[in-house]
C-alpha cells in the first residue's frame, strides 16, 4: 500500500511581512517524490494559507501524488486555524489547474497582459481624454472602494477582511490621491460628456490597469474599449511597452472586451473554503 506524507524539512518560519511558512517534503512510503511550500497570506492574515509551490518529481508525476500532497496540505494548515487556502496557478500549466479545479478550488480573479507597440493608438471620433479633478476624486475613490469590497464579498472572503483590504489597497497605491507619482486617473469623455475613468499605474518595467469603468447610463456603446485604450496610449507615451490587468472571474463582458483586444491570461489566482 502507498502512503503519500508530507514531512517538514524546516521549523515554522516567522517571515519579515508577517506571514508564517513551513517547507515539506513529498513522500511515498518515506521516500521523497516532491516538495511543497505552505504560508500564510500577507494580505488576508493568519486566517488564509497558500500554496505557494508543490512540486512532484518527473517519475512520480501522474499517479496521483500532486492530489494526496494538496489534501495533506489543507490539514497541515487546518491545523494553523486557517478557514481558506489560495493558489496562484500559471495559465501555462493545464495540469495544475485541472488539479486545483479537482479539488474545489475556484478562480476568483486571472491575471492579463499584453504587449504593446510604439505608436500610441488614437482614440475614436468624439472621445477625449482629461485628467481627473479634485472634486472628482472623492466620489470616485469613495465608490470605487465599494465597488472592490464587494468584488472580493462575492467571491469568498468575509465582509470585514474585504473591506480592510479595500481600504489598505486604496491607502497604498494611492497614497497623495491624485499626486500620487505613477498613477494616471483620467476622464474619458464622449462629444462633451464624462462616459468613464481609468485608473493606470506606472511600474518600473510596465503599466498596470487598477480600474477601469463606464458610468452604468454609457454601457454598452463601445466606451469601455475607448478607455482601454486610452490606457495602452499613455503606456506607450510614458515608456512602457507591456500592459497588466487583473479581471474578477464572472465578469464576462470585460474577459471579452480584453480578450479581443489581445490581453492573454498569465496566471489565475484560485480558492478554497477549508470547512
Amino acid at each position: 500500500m502507498m502512503t503519500t506524507t508530507l514531512r517538514p524539512t524546516e521549523p515554522l518560519q516567522q517571515n519579515a511581512d508577517g506571514t508564517r511558512s513551513r517547507r515539506y517534503q513529498v513522500c511515498v512510503n518515506s521516500r521523497p517524490v516532491g516538495a511543497i511550500l505552505l504560508g500564510t497570506h500577507p494580505v488576508f492574515g493568519d486566517a488564509v494559507a497558500r500554496v505557494l509551490s508543490l512540486r512532484i518529481e518527473e517519475p512520480d508525476r501522474g499517479r496521483g501524488r500532486g492530489t494526496v500532497a494538496a489534501l495533506a496540505a489543507e490539514e497541515v494548515v487546518r491545523g494553523w486555524g486557517c478557514r481558506r487556502i489560495e493558489a496562484v496557478v500559471p495559465a501555462d500549466s493545464e495540469p495544475a489547474f485541472r488539479l486545483a479545479t479537482a479539488l474545489g478550488y475556484v478562480v476568483r480573479n486571472r491575471g492579463m497582459e499584453k504587449p504593446l507597440g510604439d505608436t500610441p493608438p488614437d482614440l475614436p471620433e468624439g472621445s477625449r481624454a482629461r485628467p481627473m479633478t479634485e472634486a472628482e476624486f472623492g466620489p470616485w475613490l469613495e465608490k470605487g472602494e465599494e465597488d472592490y469590497a464587494r468584488s472580493w464579498i462575492e467571491r469568498g472572503v468575509p465582509e470585514a477582511e474585504a473591506r480592510a483590504k479595500s481600504e489598505r489597497d486604496h491607502a497604498t497605491l494611492l497614497p497623495d490621491g491624485l499626486a500620487t507619482p505613477g498613477a494616471l486617473l483620467s476622464v474619458v469623455e464622449h462629444r462633451g460628456t464624462p462616459v468613464g475613468t481609468l485608473w493606470l499605474a506606472l511600474r518600473e518595467d510596465d503599466a498596470f490597469v487598477f480600474d477601469v469603468e463606464t458610468h452604468a447610463a454609457h454601457r454598452g456603446r463601445g466606451h469601455g474599449r475607448t478607455l482601454m485604450l486610452l490606457a495602452e496610449a499613455q503606456t506607450i507615451v510614458q515608456g512602457r511597452r507591456t500592459i497588466g490587468l487583473n479581471v474578477f472571474a464572472g465578469n464576462d463582458p470585460a474577459e471579452r472586451l480584453y480578450a479581443s483586444l489581445g490581453y492573454e491570461t498569465r496566471q489565475y489566482a484560485m480558492y478554497k473554503p477549508l470547512l
